[in-house]
């Protein structure tokens, strides 16, 4: 594996016309912090640049409906993102901004240079012009019917309702959104950049040099490669952009695909006079951290850019996430269905690491996967409250209770102690070559194992008995208790960096750094300070208020097409993947509501193989001595999972209306327990 002296890492600049969403932190910008923080404590020399992405015409479509200045648009999203990061705990060595004069600057000399090596064709097309607002059409100021689907207000470059990429003169019937009226054809120039000039250096530096790539990455990569590339547009007519640097293009800005990722570059002369070190020495690692969305852009057509340019590194890895779901559907920001990072902020106070654990631990990182405010609950209260937080609480109140909040001495080990302390080791290894093949999820996994182990360790070795009888035993099992405690300060760092923080300021461990983990990091006598509940436990009113919010989203957005209260279609599967399902109908014979819980129903349902236990949310919807004896459909070979305490054996299918009111999926007569629905 070849040796880096430095590493530059970028996340995916962020749109600023609108905030940041949980689908923007799970797919890119939580990935990348967890990268970062881990090289950090490696003590690798790395710079972690990001920056709002502050042009393009979505901008100039919001400040024309709110009668401001697009610049009015971007400063107010700048803020707001730029703000958002840094209270969640997202690092960044700089966060810059593409409207100002730096990066004006940074991307016009790059489009010189180009332009000087005759890296670019020059033609005359015809673009949609509207002669009434004296102006050429952006693809999003037209709207038309999708040749595809039929849809009435598909966009110039893309059908919203069945996802189609459209090119405007593909639209039949086009209009355009600054005047209603009819937009006729026009002769514009612009400038293009061969793509299909660069096809045989692509193919040789992704399809044989990078097979390492993640498998979304590298497949989406070869199959546009195998389809044959062309030349796209890097200027289009618009008044807000990067003016072209040529003294003929009066009118025109650069494309913002083409001057966006230049970002990069602007952000790092921002962030050190050193910036061409970062990307021009061979011994530097540039990676990019992107959602799939992106992934044309930053493993072709950027790639291409620098190739082209001759003085830039190329990057070394483009790790791409799949899109994270909400509750079903498809984040929508213009539909307002999605978590806010903003808000959430305000929602949850000081409940950073929660979000970034739940995001970790299901993020989409080989297919698209959904955040559901239960499971985020059921996370935080079942992972980070029942299993961290008790480990580290229990092993703090012990020693003060048993030694004065002091390190005692380690005695005689026996194996059960080997092998508690083994497992520092096993997750420091573990958790590293996860983090550096991009597989967070299962490195996260491995970090809290190590916590799982010192809940096992306390359980089995029982020290508050012992107590009574051999204090000398006790020591060594608070002395390796702590010991693990200290060693998740570090290993959480990368995932959870204030409960990290916290755990480290409690054992007075003021080093963060990957080489000091390991099974002897506190020394005996060491103080051992009191510590507050690492996360405190999310209650169902909480969750209640957070799923209104929603629901109240979806009402906001009814319109006089039903169909837009009905939940996206989610990804195709195989019929295989069907046939997995085991749906039977099944006959309710007892039910009554969990206790301190609004919502869970404990039913006893018979579904012909045999009476199983099923817990399901409709308590608000059906008193307990309405449904039983109804007939239902059931999920039977689903893997069994505990809510408040009861194993839930199962499920009951319902369906949910518009207005979030659920409703029975039953036969429309009584059939046999048991009878497949197929």
């Amino acid at each position: 594996m070849k040796k880096y002296n430095r590493h530059l890492v970028t996340a995916a600049l962020p749109y600023a016309n609108g905030p940041v969403h949980i689908g923007h932190l799970a797919g890119v910008y939580i990935p990348a912090d967890i990268y970062v923080r881990y090289l950090k404590m490696k003590q690798e020399d790395v710079l972690f640049v990001c920056g709002s992405d502050e042009h393009g015409v979505p901008i100039t479509i919001k400040a024309k409906n709110e009668g401001v200045s697009p610049q009015a648009i971007v400063d107010r999203y700048h803020n707001l993102i730029r703000d958002s990061f840094k209270e969640f705990g997202i690092e960044f060595s700089n966060y810059s901004r593409t409207s100002g004069a730096a990066h004006h600057k940074v991307s016009s000399d790059f489009f010189k240079t180009l332009y000087d090596k005759g890296q670019f064709i020059e033609e005359e097309s015809e673009q949609y012009y509207d002669t009434q607002a004296q102006q050429f059409l952006a693809d999003r100021y037209i709207l038309g019917t999708c040749p595809k689907c039929g849809n009435k207000r598909a966009y110039g470059d893309q059908c919203e309702d069945c996802g189609t990429s459209l090119s405007p003169l593909e639209l039949i019937n086009p209009v355009s959104t600054l005047s209603g009226d009819k937009p006729v054809l026009k002769k514009t120039t612009h400038w293009y950049l061969p793509l299909q000039k660069h096809e045989p250096f692509l193919k040789k530096w992704i399809l044989e040099e990078h097979t390492e790539w993640k498998p979304n990455v590298y497949g989406q990569c070869k199959s546009w490669i195998d389809g044959g590339l062309h030349s796209r547009a890097v200027s289009r007519d618009l008044n807000w952009g990067v003016p072209v640097p040529l003294e003929h293009a009066a009118g025109k800005v650069l494309y913002v695909w083409f001057d966006a990722p230049i970002g990069y570059i602007t952000s790092t002369q921002e962030c050190t006079p050193d910036w061409e070190k970062y990307w021009k020495a061979e011994d530097s690692k540039l990676v990019h951290f992107i959602g799939k969305d992106n992934i044309v852009f930053h493993c072709i057509v950027f790639p291409t850019m620098l190739k082209a340019h001759g003085e830039y590194i190329l990057p070394e890895n483009v790790p791409a996430n799949e899109f994270l779901n909400l509750e079903g559907g498809k984040i929508s920001t213009s539909r307002n269905w999605a978590v806010w990072l903003h808000e959430y902020l305000q929602d949850f106070k000081d409940q950073q690491d929660t979000l970034r654990y739940v995001l970790t631990a299901n993020a989409p990182e080989t297919k698209d996967n959904d955040f559901t405010w239960a499971d985020f609950q059921a996370r935080n209260n079942n992972e980070l409250v029942a299993i961290l937080g008790n480990f580290v609480n229990r092993v703090v109140v012990l020693t003060h209770k048993y030694f004065d909040g002091k390190v005692p001495a380690c005695n005689t080990l026996e194996k059960i102690d080997t092998q508690a302390l083994e497992s520092i080791h096993i997750a420091k290894k573990s958790v590293a070559e996860h983090i550096e093949t991009y597989k967070f999820r299962e490195a996260l996994k491995e970090a809290m194992q190590l916590a799982r182990t010192g809940n096992k360790y306390l359980a089995e070795t029982e020290p508050w008995k012992l107590a009574k009888t051999d204090m000398e035993r006790v020591k060594t099992i608070l002395h390796v208790s702590l010991q693990i405690t200290a060693n998740l300060g570090l290993l959480l760092e990368p995932f959870i960096p204030f409960a990290a923080q916290k755990i480290r300021n409690c054992v007075q461990l003021t080093k963060v750094s990957w080489e000091e983990i390991n099974t002897a990091i506190l020394s005996e006598n060491q103080e051992i300070s009191n510590i507050a509940l690492l996360f405190k436990k999310i209650e169902d009113e909480e969750i209640a208020y957070q799923n209104k919010k929603l629901r109240d989203t979806l009402k906001e957005n009814e319109t006089e097409d039903a169909n837009t209260n009905i939940k996206p279609q989610k990804d195709t599967i195989e019929y295989p993947d069907f046939e997995k399902m085991d749906i039977r109908v099944g006959t309710i014979l007892e039910a009554e509501k969990v206790p301190k819980t609004d919502k869970l129903m404990k039913l006893r349902v018979d579904v012909g193989t045999d009476t199983r236990t099923i817990v399901s949310g409709i308590a608000q919807y059906f008193k307990p001595e309405e449904i039983i004896g109804k007939q239902v459909s059931v999920l039977i070979n689903l893997q069994a999972r505990k809510l408040r305490g009861i194993e839930s054996q199962g499920m009951v299918l319902m369906a949910e209306n518009a207005d979030g009111t659920l409703h029975f999926i039953n036969p429309e007569k009584n059939i046999e327990n048991g009878s497949a629905i197929c």
